[in-house]
Order: C-alpha cells, then sequence, then structure tokens
C-alpha cells in the first residue's frame, strides 16, 4: 500500500489553500532512495529538514524502524508528531536535536537541502563525522532553492556526489564516502563590545541585522530602562535569533533577567551560545518555544521583537 501522503498536515503551522505538507522533493527522495531504505536495519535511517514529516514517516510507512528526525523547526516538529499518530507511526520514529546522536551508525541519511551553504556545512561535517562509513545522504530540493556551492560544500565532506535527473522542478545530490567529518562549531564575532556567535543557517550569521540595529538603537536612547527585569518577571527577547538583543540587554543592565525565546533549533542553540560567550547564561534563559507559550498571560512587562 502506498504512503498515503493526502493525510499528512501542516498543523499547528499555517493551513491554507496552496500550502501542501508535503512536495516533489520529498516524493523524489523517497522514490530514490527506495533500496537503500529497504537494506538498511533498524535505527539506520537518519532524515534531517523534514517539513512536515512526509520523509521520516514515508520511510516509516514502507516498514523502516527506529527512525531519528531533526527539524530545525519547532511546529515542523509538532506537525510531524500529529501525523505520525494519525498514520499508527509513533513507534516508528522520534524527534531529537541536530547531534552525534542523530547520525551516529546511520547508513541512510534522507535529507531537505537548506537553502544556507553554512547550515550545509554543519550537517554535512556532522554526518561524515560520526554517521557509519558506507553512509549514503539522499539529499534534495527544488531547483529554485538549488546552487552549483551545494555539490562543492558536499565534496568537502564526501568522495562522490552524485547529481541526478530532475523531475518536477526538483533535484538530488547523492553523497557517498564519508571523511573530515566535524561537529558544528558557531561562527564568532564582536559586533559594539558584544560577543556573537552563530551556527550554520542561524538568520543573518553573526552579524548585525540592519533591524536588530535599529532596536537596538531605539533601546539606547530610551531615558529609562524598563519595567520588570527580575527574574519573576524577566525582559522577553522574542525570535531572538541569535540573542542579540536579549544579550545587550542583560550587559547593559547588570541586575537583568531575560527569557529568550525562538521556535528554530538553531537559533535557540546560537542564542545559547551568544550568551555563554558574554558570561550571561546566568541571567539569560533561552527556550525553543512558540512564541510566549511558556510564559503565563498577562505577566510581561516588556517584550523585544
Amino acid at each position: 500500500m502506498s504512503m498515503p501522503f493526502e493525510l499528512l498536515r501542516r498543523a499547528p503551522d499555517v493551513e491554507g489553500e496552496g500550502l501542501g505538507a508535503v512536495d516533489a522533493a520529498d516524493r523524489l527522495i523517497l522514490d530514490e532512495s527506495a533500496a537503500l531504505r529497504a537494506g538498511a536495519g533498524a535505527g539506520q535511517i537518519a532524515v534531517i529538514g523534514d517539513a512536515y514529516g512526509a520523509l521520516a514517516l514515508g520511510a516509516a510507512h514502507d516498514g523502516a524502524t527506529g527512525v531519528r528526525v531533526h527539524q530545525d523547526a519547532l511546529l515542523g516538529e509538532r506537525a510531524l508528531h500529529a501525523n505520525a499518530v494519525a498514520l499508527g507511526l509513533t513507534e516508528q520514529v522520534s524527534s531529537g536535536p541536530l547531534n552525534a546522536a542523530l547520525v551516529t551508525g546511520a547508513r541512510v541519511v534522507l535529507m531537505r537541502l537548506p537553502r544556507a551553504l553554512d547550515a550545509l556545512r554543519d550537517i554535512a561535517g556532522l554526518i561524515a563525522a560520526h554517521a557509519a562509513s558506507d553512509v549514503v545522504v539522499v539529499a534534495g530540493g527544488r531547483i529554485k532553492h538549488m546552487s552549483v556551492a551545494m555539490n562543492e560544500v558536499l565534496r568537502a565532506f564526501f568522495t562522490t556526489v552524485d547529481v541526478t535527473h530532475a523531475r518536477q522542478k526538483s533535484r538530488l545530490l547523492i553523497a557517498r564516502g564519508p571523511h573530515d567529518g566535524r561537529d558544528p562549531l558557531p561562527a564568532a564575532s564582536r559586533v559594539d563590545e558584544l560577543e556573537v556567535r552563530a551556527f550554520g543557517g542561524a538568520f543573518a550569521g553573526a552579524r548585525l541585522d540592519i533591524g536588530t540595529r535599529a532596536l537596538l538603537a531605539a533601546l539606547d536612547a530610551a531615558p529609562h530602562a524598563p519595567r520588570g527585569g527580575s527574574s519573576e518577571d524577566p525582559w522577553i527577547d522574542l525570535a531572538c535569533g541569535t540573542g542579540i538583543v536579549g544579550a545587550w540587554l542583560a550587559r547593559r543592565h547588570p541586575s537583568a533577567y531575560v527569557y529568550a525565546s525562538d521556535q528554530s533549533a538553531v537559533a535557540v542553540a546560537s542564542a545559547r551560545a551568544t550568551a555563554a560567550a558574554n558570561g550571561l547564561a546566568d541571567r539569560v534563559a533561552v527556550a525553543r518555544a512558540d512564541g510566549l507559550e511558556e510564559r503565563a498571560d498577562a505577566s510581561a512587562s516588556f517584550i523585544a521583537l
């Protein structure tokens, strides 16, 4: 029986006409990896960048067990879980962070190509460092979001990178022969006496984007510190990205506490690294959350966005 893709939902992410939970690139990855997946044992398939679960659940529907999945977006992770429940596949898949445990011993890695080359570099290095020596990476995307530079990034960590024919405006890169692997390290910079850290794929990288610069200038020009800032009523850095705003607030006000949140896993890792690099980890708490879902209603005196 074929995978019932029509049952997959995006919820709790936005749904609407023209917004699907699966696309042609997902289908191409699953079709081209079928023989590889059939030869993989329990716990030997990893999935990275699965939007709403089409890849992981497609593999599980075909009989794979112990499928390990990483999705950067929290809402995508929750959609995967909801879709797994609907399809009765919760025992076959598990979600986790982008770390060695995700790919250790993996012989097949299914991946949606990230648009940022530094994100691809982090992922490829991690796979090469920890997956099985005979791992095959089946990475795909929509052609409009792919570039020749992606081939070169993969070749830095794999002996062979093959390019497939296009189908429905999608294409695959298939990588074999891992070498010179490494764990991800954040990019580092110093911006206006503030240490900034950014893992691959974080918005703006280890730089100060124009919008954040404008926000910091407005905060700097304010005649008084915002209300709140205690451990019970921390200042909130919503959609924190690399954590620059939260770290700036905590550094500018040495007794203040900050709660930073983002639904992106790479943003959260970057914000935590930024806080640690500035010696602020004890006063800047960083959470992976959907908005302010972890905060009580009517509890915030100050929110920076």
